[in-house]
Formats: structure tokens, C-alpha cells, sequence
């Protein structure tokens, strides 16, 4: 995609006037464990607003919630704590569109979801609204952090689904009926096009002051890999000719497996510290991308 915004039309003084929004897919899981009959993905996916408010004031904490012991130290210093803070950058408006129901935790309905969500195949309508930027939000261990993801894996998936499915099991089902691999001539692994230093640095400016994020390296070989990998190689597919295209504009986040309330609502502002750190990291770079085009051409 050539820019991270779309345009919608709104009303203003009789006329119209076009306003640009940008269009970030969150999506979150449902349970999968009976040690975690709550699935705190979904619970953050699904407390988001619409849109995403304006910046917020210095985080005070939730009343609440103890951060864990692991993430008050060595955390790089958040501006939010200090007594100055980085300028705003000014953003169109953001949309959050957040999928309707938490994800199965299956190999085959997330194969056959994915294509659906990135609305490819029709032309932006209200109904299939074009998508800049995705989240896929999944359940991490029993730990402090919150990290995102910088790739995605092809293979090994060993460990069955909620439905006592392998991958295998559906890769042999292709197979059997000569079925092309949706998959068939990709890289085992596949990188998101998001500058993930410069949206690590920014999350951390916009996240509580003792958050402790990371970028990863290991999506864990599992549902959660498996959904990155599926719309990581669905956009990558339709990129097109050199240049053009669907740029891989998606990342994973992986959320501590703690559910209660205080937790979830900790989650929220870190999912929307995220989402404002990946726009203002496309705005800027595009916004830098546009100025280099100008001098060249004079």
C-alpha cells in the first residue's frame, strides 16, 4: 500500500470534505488452556474504543495493579516519567477495528479466516474498509512483559489445536485433493515491514512508565505464530510487482496471561500505546519518504 491512510467522507458545512483515517485491525483469541479459562487477549481486544483517544496525560497507574517485580528494573526510561515530554506528532484520525469474536484456537479456522480479514479481494467499502495496520494480540506465559513480535515461522508446528488437530493434518488434506499449499514457495521465515526499533521506542513513550516491552524473536511455533505467519504470507502474496502492492504492515503482541481487571485495563493502554507508536512511526516515515521525492525531483 502506497500510504497508511484512507480517505472517508464526512459532511462539513453543506459539502462535502474528504478526512483521512487509518484503519488498524486488532484481533484477539479465545481461550485455549483450562489452567486459563479467561484469554486476556481477547479482554483487551474487546475494551477498546473505536477510535483511538487523544494522547494521553502522565499515567498514574491503575488502582489495583501491582506491577510485577520483573518489570521494575532495567526498563529503559519512559518520557512519561520525566519532566518533559516528546511533542505530539499530529495523526489523522485511527480507527480501531476490532474482529467481532475471539479467534479459535485452531490451525483451520485461522487458515480460513485470515484472507477474510484483510479484505483484499472487493473494493474498500463501510463494510470491508480497507486495513492499514494489524495487531494479532495473543497469550504469553505466566511472565511481567509484553513483547512484539519481529517474525514469523513457516514451520515446525508439533502441537495440536484446541480441536486435537496438527498442521500436518491439514497440509495432508491439501495434499489428498491436490490442493495447491497456500503456503507453496514462501521463506521459512517472514519479517514485518514495520520499523520495529523506531515502534518499540515510541510504544515505550506512550505506555505506563513501568511497562517493561520488548521486540521478540520467537512467536513460540503455535497458534500465535501460526496467525502472524498466515497474514504475514496472505500479504506478501499480493504485494505485487516491485514496489506496489500490500505492504506487511502487521506485528504480534504478546500480553502477559494474567486476566483480572486491573491487568486487562493495563493491557488497553498498552495495546493503545502500541497502536499510537506504530502510526506515528508510519506517519514519520512516509512523511520523510514524501520530503526525499520532492528534493529528487526539483
Amino acid at each position: 500500500m502506497g500510504s497508511v491512510g484512507t480517505g472517508t467522507r464526512n459532511n462539513v458545512s453543506g459539502g462535502e470534505e474528504e478526512e483521512e483515517t487509518i484503519n488498524v485491525l486488532i484481533t484477539g483469541f479465545a481461550p485455549f488452556r483450562t489452567n486459563f479459562p479467561i484469554n486476556p487477549s481477547w479482554e483487551i481486544a474487546k475494551s477498546l474504543p473505536e477510535y483511538l483517544p487523544p494522547p494521553p496525560t502522565p499515567f498514574k497507574g491503575i488502582p489495583g495493579h501491582v506491577p510485577p517485580p520483573s518489570t521494575t528494573t532495567a526498563i529503559p526510561p519512559n518520557p512519561t516519567t520525566t519532566t518533559t515530554t516528546p511533542n505530539p506528532i499530529p495523526l489523522p484520525k485511527v480507527r480501531l477495528l476490532v474482529h467481532p469474536t475471539p479467534i479459535h484456537v485452531g490451525y483451520r479456522a485461522v487458515r480460513d479466516l485470515v484472507p477474510s480479514l484483510w479484505h483484499l479481494d472487493s473494493p474498500p467499502s463501510p463494510s470491508s474498509p480497507k486495513i492499514d495496520l494489524a495487531i494479532h494480540i495473543g497469550m504469553a506465559g505466566p511472565r511481567g512483559y509484553y513483547a512484539i513480535e519481529r517474525r514469523a515461522h513457516k514451520q515446525p508446528y508439533t502441537m495440536g489445536d484446541v480441536d486435537n488437530n496438527l498442521l500436518s493434518d491439514l497440509d495432508a488434506d491439501l495434499a489428498r485433493h491436490n490442493i495447491p499449499h497456500p503456503w507453496e514457495d514462501l521463506p521459512e521465515e517472514i519479517l514485518s515491514d514495520l520499523d520495529m526499533e523506531d515502534v518499540l521506542r515510541r510504544w515505550r513513550d506512550h505506555s505506563p512508565p513501568y511497562s517493561d516491552l520488548r521486540i521478540s524473536e520467537d512467536a513460540g511455533h503455535y497458534l500465535c505464530d501460526f496467525i502472524y505467519y498466515s497474514s504475514l504470507a496472505h500479504l506478501m502474496k499480493n504485494q505485487g510487482g516491485e514496489g506496489g502492492g500490500r505492504k506487511k504492515k502487521v506485528v504480534f503482541l504478546h500480553v502477559p496471561c494474567e486476566s483480572g481487571p486491573a491487568w486487562v485495563r493495563v493491557g488497553r493502554e498498552v495495546c493503545l500505546g502500541l497502536v499510537r507508536g506504530m502510526v506515528e512511526s508510519e506517519v514519520v516515515r512516509e512523511g520523510k519518504l514524501k520530503r526525499e521525492e520532492e528534493v529528487g525531483g526539483l
